[in-house]
């Protein structure tokens, strides 16, 4: 059958209408600015190598996991990996799953019982919303970063298990919360918080591990999802908490349970990752790119257009779908791979420009792609 139900035909087409259709890019803009791989790990030889020859010294030639960790996928490298990434980030324990979007929609699909209520920043990521939707939990969203508004939702459950979850950088702003003053909320209401560490690891703290361990707040949070497809260059991702918490999940988180374990080299490739977070320079180059662009959008007078960040994502908000793609086409066809976010990924009127910066991204870079902007823009 060639054809699709016209339900769907119709749903592309309103896409189509409102210059919104997805579409799968094309690779070839040599400056990047777009994508995660913040210290330039995804293309580091070195880690590539060092990966390799861990599977090989340990006679793991093997290419998949040839099953779900519960039955024969748990090889080896999984408990060493799962030590260190623990002992990295002060937790207790770590659990590997296959992606972010899988250990969110695990973890929240499964801990929040039905009595239960999360609350959680309403700019919080797809994964974060669908792992609430797989919960038997009551779920309330409050306006970003608005923690009276947070407050005066916790008031209205009293004596009720109260889940609160938020990020440490926002993806589609680049922002961040007040983590202590949100910390210090949690243990006033004795609420459960857990925060997606996404765009944090390889940017914030020492070597990289984190926002939350930035502030030395590991002790006071109740689950982080740490994600590796971004900071760490690699693929899959962690939550960290009690031990308790990596039993419950190894039981009842069905997008842990139900599919295959990691391959032996996306595992090892892990654990060689942030074996080499502790010796790159990669992380100071990222954070001193962060500086400049911040100085060189305000001596371009280009401030007001950007949402206020001191992350890896800084975004310029260019209102209309069709007004931002034809700027991020311009800035393309100057070389700079820069990307546009349509509705409805961001709230009508919201369209913007996403800068995506990297420990390799140079000084004449950074201010060439800001000087083109100005120049598409006004």
């Amino acid at each position: 059958m060639n054809k699709i139900p016209a339900t769907l035909s119709q749903k592309l087409a309103q896409r189509e209408q409102n210059g919104a259709l997805r579409e799968l890019p094309q690779q070839g803009h040599p400056i990047d600015f777009s994508s995660n791989d913040y210290l330039g790990l995804a293309r580091c030889e070195s880690i590539f190598d060092a990966t390799h020859q861990m599977l090989v010294d340990r006679r793991l030639k093997i290419n998949g996991a040839t099953g779900s960790r519960l039955i024969s996928g748990n090889h080896p490298l999984y408990a060493q990996t799962e030590q260190a990434i623990a002992t990295f980030h002060s937790a207790e324990s770590a659990l590997l799953f296959n992606s972010g979007y899988d250990a969110n929609v695990g973890f929240f699909g499964a801990v929040p019982q039905k009595a239960d209520v999360i609350l959680y920043d309403e700019l919080c990521h797809a994964s974060i919303r669908d792992g609430i939707k797989l919960s038997n939990a009551r779920a309330f969203k409050f306006g970003h970063q608005d923690f009276e508004d947070l407050e005066r939702l916790i008031a209205k459950f009293p004596d009720t298990v109260i889940y609160i979850a938020t990020e440490s950088v926002f993806s589609m702003d680049g922002d961040s919360p007040n983590l202590e003053e949100l910390v210090t909320i949690s243990e006033k209401y004795d609420a459960y918080l857990v925060v997606d560490e996404a765009h944090a690891l390889g940017v914030f703290g020492e070597h990289g591990a984190g926002l939350v361990q930035q502030l030395g707040l590991q002790g006071r949070v109740f689950a982080r999802i740490m994600t590796y497809g971004k900071g760490l260059g690699c693929h899959g991702a962690a939550v960290l908490g009690p031990e308790q918490l990596k039993s419950y999940l190894v039981n009842f988180a069905r997008s842990f349970i139900y599919t295959t374990g990691l391959s032996p080299h996306a595992v090892a490739n892990i654990l060689v990752a942030y074996q080499q977070l502790v010796h790159t320079d990669a992380i100071e180059n990222l954070r001193q790119n962060i500086i400049d662009f911040n100085q060189q959008k305000n001596l371009l007078h280009l401030k007001t257009v950007f949402v206020y960040s001191k992350s890896a994502i800084q975004c310029a908000i260019v209102p209309g779908n069709e007004k931002v793609k034809a700027v991020a086409a311009r800035l393309q066809q100057q070389g700079f791979d820069v990307k546009p976010i349509l509705s409805p990924t961001v709230p009508e009127g919201q369209e913007r420009l996403r800068f995506c910066l990297h420990s390799y991204n140079t000084p004449s870079e950074i201010s060439g792609v800001l000087r083109a902007l100005v120049e598409s823009l006004f």
